[in-house]
């Protein structure tokens, strides 16, 4: 006697098909959540503009192409900037997939961004030998920079160091947590003030990042979603942009990955149970 095959939960597998009216009236009620979310984001957003800001007392000095730069040089001749903390460790080989392809959503926004006084800065501690290097494959052409030999990092919470790896726990995303990689992604958002003064005023962490991966945001509208509930763990399936058709990573320990799934094939999705990773990402 054969098995019971379990019924797919997934509507995309078992679609109800109704006649145009029936979907314009589920339509609609779902309109009125969507504008409920949109109100709340808005509310949510107006918030966040009046977090208290922290004055940056150190002096914080970054490698670029052209030579030593201060954080202040970062602004670019505007009154804000954003950083995005990028995955990309001193001894590996190129940068967190997740990343690239947060980065890949970059460079068309730059010139739109600096129409409202803000400038945008990658920051990762890989030497910036590495950083051009990946940049140029990539193709990307935002501003890059290295903080190795600096506390940027580290004071912002995206990179941890051996000895609080080795405790089991760093705070990240404003708790102490599990995290499987000595590089963490990250917003940070700064001000400058006429007087030269810079304020750390916002930061994000995890999934508070997503919102800038339009990707999700075209997968989200798509009845298959995101489709990563099969999967190891979270962004498992992302390749860098040029390496979807073998699949293959440079570094063969992928130390932006969580160690249990790790394999030597990583032209398929990764089949190790979920962990930590996905915590991480709430």
């Amino acid at each position: 006697m054969k098995a019971a095959t379990k019924m797919s939960t997934r509507t995309v597998d078992n679609p109800k098909i109704v006649s145009r009216e029936e979907w314009l009236v589920a339509r609609k009620k779902l309109l009125a959540r969507e504008k409920q979310l949109t109100r709340e984001r808005d509310a949510v957003a107006a918030e966040r503009r009046q977090l208290p800001w922290v004055k940056v007392e150190k002096n914080y000095v970054f490698d670029s192409p052209s030579g030593k730069k201060t954080l202040a040089d970062l602004f670019d001749g505007k009154s804000q900037l954003i950083v995005y903390h990028l995955m990309f460790g001193p001894e590996w080989q190129e940068a967190c997939p997740s990343c690239s392809f947060n980065m890949d959503h970059t460079d068309p926004a730059l010139m739109h961004l600096a129409q409202r006084d803000v400038s945008f800065a990658a920051v990762s501690r890989a030497p910036i030998s590495k950083i051009e290097a990946f940049k140029k494959r990539m193709g990307w052409k935002f501003n890059w920079v290295s903080s190795y030999g600096s506390d940027f990092n580290y004071d912002y919470h995206v990179s941890f160091r051996p000895e609080q790896l080795a405790k089991g726990k760093v705070e990240f995303n404003f708790e102490l947590m599990e995290f499987p990689s000595e590089e963490a992604p990250g917003i940070s958002v700064f001000y400058k003030d006429e007087e030269g003064n810079i304020f750390h005023t916002y930061s994000a962490y995890a999934r508070g990042t997503e919102t800038t991966m339009n990707t999700y945001n075209y997968l989200d509208y798509v009845p298959k979603g995101r489709d990563e509930d099969g999967l190891a763990f979270t962004m498992s399936w992302l390749r860098h942009h040029d390496r979807y058709d073998t699949g293959k990573l440079a570094d063969a320990n992928l130390p932006y990955w969580p160690a249990d799934a790790v394999r030597q094939d990583h032209g398929t999705a990764p089949g190790a149970s979920r962990n930590g990773s996905d915590e991480a990402r709430q």
